[in-house]
Parts: structure tokens; sequence; C-alpha cells
């Protein structure tokens, strides 16, 4: 066999598997539109989640070299479970979260429509981790739409995009290390070290994702692409996350609206940068940001099945 002939095999396999995993996300990404997501009990992520809580109560240490080898582990079970699965539409299927965004976020929504102020706030800790019991209609609605922005990426284009990447492994892999950033990244004495690792490997993991988040927002929204690449270019940078910023200020632009601004997490208060331009938030611009970010994975889902069908030709 000569070494050309070795290249061309290898290339319709490479090209035959692009096709599979692209119709594996189109597939699972149907699925999610269409099936709600089992309860917790039955949520293999949950799953996972009470596992490495049994492992960071085990291994927990003001370290990040203690921090490492969890976020290490953590990782490596996912990808060895979506090995283990081998089939990309199950894994991406179990990885993503987008039914329960919608389902959540349209529920605060609907209650800041008719005026039920409390119960908006009784179900705004289910979507983010910020106090709500000082939030009036408004920031409740920002902090909705900041939410479908950022999980628009943790919990559906992300783990899409590393399915088409690496397959099972990529998708499960993936989802372990949001979870373990949504566990153990954050900014307090007890995991300022020990989750330092997670949080990281998770911005790394999200990196390209938000920004083709952000290029497929652009596209789907015609009228306000010169506020989206403002918005992208000159507020995203002031953003304390690297992902979240991007994905914000460019839904923030696409509906325009203004986000940022004063938070509070538990007692911690932060001063968020303004992202975008235009009033603030209101019950309405929750639908908005659902709708903006339904267009825009579907968009990215066409194009993976693009770059697929192009494969295919290609190898033919």
């Amino acid at each position: 066999m000569t070494p050309g002939t070795t290249i061309a095999m290898t290339q319709k396999l490479f090209d035959a598997k692009l096709v599979r995993r692209a119709g594996a996300v189109g597939t699972a990404l149907l699925l999610d539109h269409l099936t709600p997501e089992p309860p917790n009990v039955w949520h293999p992520v949950a799953w996972f989640g009470s596992a490495m809580t049994k492992l960071e109560n085990r291994v927990w240490a003001n370290s990040r070299t203690r921090g490492s080898g969890y976020a290490i582990a953590g990782f490596a079970c996912g990808a060895l479970v979506g090995r283990t699965v081998r089939s990309t539409t199950v894994a991406l299927t179990v990885a993503l979260g987008g039914a329960s965004l919608r389902s959540t976020a349209s529920e605060i929504g609907a209650h800041l429509e008719d005026d039920q102020l409390e119960r908006a706030r009784t179900v705004l800790p289910s979507l983010v981790g910020r106090n709500p019991s000082e939030l009036d209609a408004s920031g409740i609605a920002s902090a909705v739409v900041e939410s479908v922005a950022e999980n628009a990426v943790d919990a559906v284009v992300a783990p899409a995009f590393w399915a088409f990447v690496a397959g099972a492994p990529g998708a499960l892999g993936y989802r372990a290390i949001n979870t373990m950033d949504a566990m153990v990244g954050h900014h307090n004495p007890r995991f300022e070290q020990f989750g330092w690792t997670s949080a990281r490997l998770d911005d790394i993991a999200n990196f390209i994702p938000a920004r083709l988040f952000a290029g497929a927002v652009w596209i789907v929204s015609p009228k306000q692409r010169n506020a989206i690449a403002r918005a992208v270019q000159e507020d995203a940078p002031a953003h304390p996350s690297p992902n979240a910023g991007v994905a914000e200020s460019s839904v923030a632009a696409a509906i325009g609206v203004e986000l940022g601004g004063p938070l509070q997490y538990g007692d911690k208060i932060e001063n968020r940068p303004l992202l975008g331009v235009g009033p603030r938030p209101n019950a309405a611009s929750i639908p908005d940001a659902i709708r903006t970010t339904d267009k825009a994975t579907v968009f990215l889902a066409a194009a993976a099945g693009a770059c697929a069908v192009l494969a295919q030709r290609k190898s033919r």
C-alpha cells in the first residue's frame, strides 16, 4: 500500500466520522427540544455530581495540586464513560441541558408577565446563584437573560461542539468539566485553590464554543449586527469570565437591552460591567433571549450538517 493510498483511506475514515457525528449532533439537539429532562434521581449528570461531591469530601485540601487531581479524575471518568457508551447521540443527549434551561427561564418569564414577583423569586435560584430577595422584576429578568445566554454555551453549544470534535468521549468529558466548575470553581475560601484547575479547564473548554455562539447570534440577527460586534469587542473583555461575557454581550445587543451592573451572590456584592446598550430587561426580554439563542444553536447545528455533507461529497 502506497503512502498516498494510506492518506486517502485515512481521509475517507475521518470524513465518515464527521458525517456520523454531525448526524448524532443534529439528532441529540432535536431530542433536547422535543423531550423534557429526567428528574435528578434518574439523570446521569446528577449521579456524576453526587460521586464528585463524595470524592471532594475525601480529597479536599486548600491546594491546587489536590484540586488538579480531582479535576483530572472527573474528566477521565466522563471521557471513559463516553468511550464505553460509544454512541455520540446517547452521550450528547445526556450532556445537553437546553430543555431544562428553556423550561425554567420560560416559567420565570410567565410569573413576571403575571406580576407574580414572589413566585419568580422562588424559581430563580434554580437557574442562577445570585440572591433574589432584593431583586425587582427587571433585576430578575436581567438575571434570566444572562443565564439563558451563558448556558446556551455551557448546556448546548459546547457539548455539541465537543461531540462533533471528539464523539461521545468529547461530549461527556466536557459535561464532566462543566459540572465540576459549577461545583467547585468558585472564588471563596474553600474553593479558591482547590477549584482553580476545574475553573481553568472550563474556561479552555468553552473558549471556542462561546465565540462560535456569538458568531451565530451575529448571523441570525442581521438588524443588530453592528451592535453585536461592538458589544462583543468592547463590552465583553471587561466581564470577569472570558466566555460568559462574550455570550451575554452578544445576546444583550441582539435583543437591545443592557445587562450587568450590581449583583449579589449570598453576602458578596459584585459590580459587573455593563453589556449592551438599551433599556434594562423586562419580562418580554426573556422570550426574546430564548428565541435568539434557539436560532443561533439551530444555525450551528445546520452548519455542522453542512460540513458533514461537504465531507461526504469530497470522499466520493
